[in-house]
């Protein structure tokens, strides 16, 4: 099961509702910050979620609305001693962009950090246990831009009723089964793992895609995902502009929902051009398992349920004056 946060969810320029690009995704004992917009960390202090176990921030491209937070974010972590490292991950021209801000926040010696960076390539770059993350290359506006996708490692259960049945003790030779170890019980019968296995559940798959100027390409990627987060910038009224850009309107996020067979579709990186109900009535007429979310709308992604947990209601404002 997967747990997201979403701390910023404006395009270009925070408005009155929506912070900058930032979210959380979490699984297990593990934290992946995604973006890292301005004011990022008073966004994970409201959330509630705080900064523990927080090491890793995946950067889906350089745009300064993705990266701008990082300087204070590493100034806290520095100075708390909240962490001892931080890696930042991101395609080439973002980390030389995040390099660049760090030779700022960090001059003089007064702030001790030590901060990692590993440039992406399309390719599984993040592997733990039960989970494994992988990029894949995003059209965008200038180069090294990335999507994410968060896949948990299939696995077959455990049929505690018939290990019951045929005499298995709890504890380590419950615990050889499930490793697929056959075991042999006091009384000489040999109990192998296919006996208390039940079939394979495949696991849950979350797919993050930042700003996207195409979706075509995109589609092999994010396919049967159980989640996809995508961006929503404009509405179809808008596709010339939409394109020169470099970005989605919500009617083509929606298609790239239906056409790869996602299970729920969440859209983010929303315009002050358009109010959340504007954005979802395009949306859902092509895709109905469609949620425009807010700044701090928390999700559990499960294979059996997608859900919102004390979802906001939709914003209904709608600003002019920036994309």
């Amino acid at each position: 099961m997967f747990e997201l946060v979403f701390l910023g969810t404006s395009a270009s320029a925070p408005s009155v509702e929506r912070g900058l690009s930032a979210a959380l995704l979490m699984f297990e004992d593990q934290r992946f910050l995604i973006d890292c917009g301005e004011g990022t960390q008073r966004q994970i202090l409201r959330s509630g979620f705080g900064f523990k176990r927080l090491d890793k921030v995946l950067l889906t491209h350089g745009h300064l609305d993705h990266i701008l937070g990082l300087g204070g974010l590493v100034s806290t972590f520095a100075r708390w001693e909240a962490a001892g490292r931080l890696t930042i991950y991101g395609g080439g021209w973002a980390l030389e962009r995040v390099r660049d801000l760090m030779n700022v926040v960090l001059r003089g010696g007064e702030v001790q950090m030590r901060l990692e960076y590993e440039e992406l390539t399309p390719r599984v770059f993040w592997r733990r246990r039960a989970l494994q993350v992988t990029a894949f290359p995003v059209t965008h506006r200038g180069p090294g831009c990335f999507g994410f996708l968060f896949e948990e490692e299939s696995r077959r259960p455990f049929l505690s009723d018939e290990a019951e049945r045929l005499g298995v003790p709890p504890g380590p030779e419950r615990r050889q089964l499930v490793g697929g170890t056959p075991i042999t019980l006091a009384d000489g019968r040999t109990i192998q793992p296919d006996q208390v296995l039940g079939p394979t559940l495949p696991g849950v798959k979350v797919a993050w895609v930042g700003d996207a100027g195409r979706t075509e390409d995109l589609v092999q990627h994010v396919a049967d995902a159980d989640a996809l987060v995508i961006e929503s910038t404009y509405l179809d009224v808008e596709a010339d502009m939409a394109q020169r850009f470099g970005h989605l309107t919500a009617s083509q996020a929606a298609t790239l929902a239906y056409e790869a067979g996602v299970k729920k579709l969440l859209l983010t990186h929303i315009s002050r051009r358009y109010s959340s109900r504007q954005v979802l009535a395009e949306a859902s007429t092509i895709f109905p398992e469609t949620v425009v979310v807010n700044d701090f709308d928390h999700f559990r992604i499960s294979r059996a349920d997608t859900r919102a947990l004390d979802e906001p209601p939709l914003l209904e404002d709608a600003e002019d004056e920036l994309p």
